[in-house]
């Protein structure tokens, strides 16, 4: 039987420990721990022995920067550990951004735990397990700029402001805006804020 050690970075208590009495009840997880905070998580999976750590995106007052940051960070100093996004951030671009970075896996918190069992054994075994890309995953990522483009144009601002505001030509915005609808497939700047909230590069309007 595979043992695993898990370890879970997240900041909401109470998934945290909704997920540890679900996991008790499975014989293939030898110990399961959640991390305190951000700057033990070297030393923590060095102790613990930990096989997987199980990472949120956003972590709220654990960290200023994302799970995909951090995940990454962890990778370069514990090359052996296995990490997993574990999620309810399920969105395309960071699906896509986390097998870029060399994770193992990506999972919306809605599993059931069979399924969590089942994909956390094989991603121990050296498998992955991602959710089957749609056709709208985006194959050219866009640039920061062209990110920082989108946003502004979502904020309401006018192209001149937006060309004003990063310091370039009202041309020079317009040749990113053309290059950001041939990545995004679509024709207008409407269409492009609309697909890049869908994808997750920027955040909903509120």
């Amino acid at each position: 039987m595979v043992l695993i050690n898990i370890l879970l970075v997240d900041d909401h208590v109470l998934f945290a420990k909704s997920l540890s009495v679900a996991l008790d009840e499975y014989n293939e997880i030898e110990h399961f721990h959640v991390a305190g905070d951000i700057q033990s998580l070297d030393e923590m999976i060095v102790d613990k022995n930990i096989d997987i750590v199980l990472m949120d995106i956003n972590l709220g007052n654990l960290s200023d920067g994302d799970g995909l940051e951090i995940a990454s960070d962890l990778l370069k100093s514990n090359p052996g550990v296995k990490i997993i996004i574990l999620t309810g951030y399920d969105l395309p671009v960071y699906r896509h951004e986390a097998r870029k970075k060399g994770i193992s896996g990506f999972l919306n918190k809605n599993i059931s735990p069979d399924n969590l069992i089942s994909s956390l054994i094989h991603v121990s075994r050296g498998g992955t397990c991602f959710p089957p890309e749609s056709n709208e995953m985006i194959i050219e990522d866009l640039t920061n700029t062209e990110k920082k483009i989108l946003q502004l144009i979502s904020s309401g601002k006018k192209r001149k402001h937006v060309a004003d505001e990063l310091y370039m030509s009202e041309r020079t915005l317009s040749n990113h805006l053309q290059h950001i609808f041939e990545k995004l497939d679509v024709s207008s700047a409407v269409e492009a804020v609309t697909k890049a909230i869908q994808l997750g590069y920027i955040p909903p309007i509120c």
